[in-house]
């Protein structure tokens, strides 16, 4: 069975149209696990439900933004191996590094092609 087939991820973005391009850009690689939230806080509702392996999220977003939700899951035993990949516009070295700190695993910068998307996932998960 091929890692897409079996890969769970989840997209965390407060904008639906990005949300939504996130999506269709999955599901054209094949993925068909995905879920998707709002916001930070709804992502680690649906999370503590249904675990899933690689957590996609914006970093721009009102209440707990993207590295927010990196912190809080690298806190919890039961997150703290999840992949994540940050989404930015504002890509600068401080966010990244602020990142890495916390042990984000790839960033992408917007705006972006689906086969950047498909890149810095395989760079975490390997080849789908």
């Amino acid at each position: 069975m091929a890692l897409r087939d079996q890969l769970r991820i989840m997209v965390v973005d407060d904008m639906s149209t990005s949300r939504g391009l996130i999506v269709q850009a999955l599901e054209a690689f094949g993925i068909r696990s995905i879920s998707h939230a709002p916001g930070g806080a709804e992502a680690l509702q649906a999370m503590a439900q249904s675990p899933v392996h690689l957590v996609i999220s914006d970093y721009n977003m009102p209440g707990m933004d993207g590295l927010q939700l990196l912190k809080t899951l690298r806190s919890e035993p039961r997150t703290k191996g999840t992949g994540f990949i940050l989404i930015t516009g504002r890509a600068d070295r401080q966010l990244v590094e602020a990142g890495k700190q916390l042990g984000m695993n790839n960033f992408l910068k917007k705006p972006f092609e689906p086969a950047d998307l498909r890149n810095c996932i395989e760079a975490v998960v390997g080849k789908l």
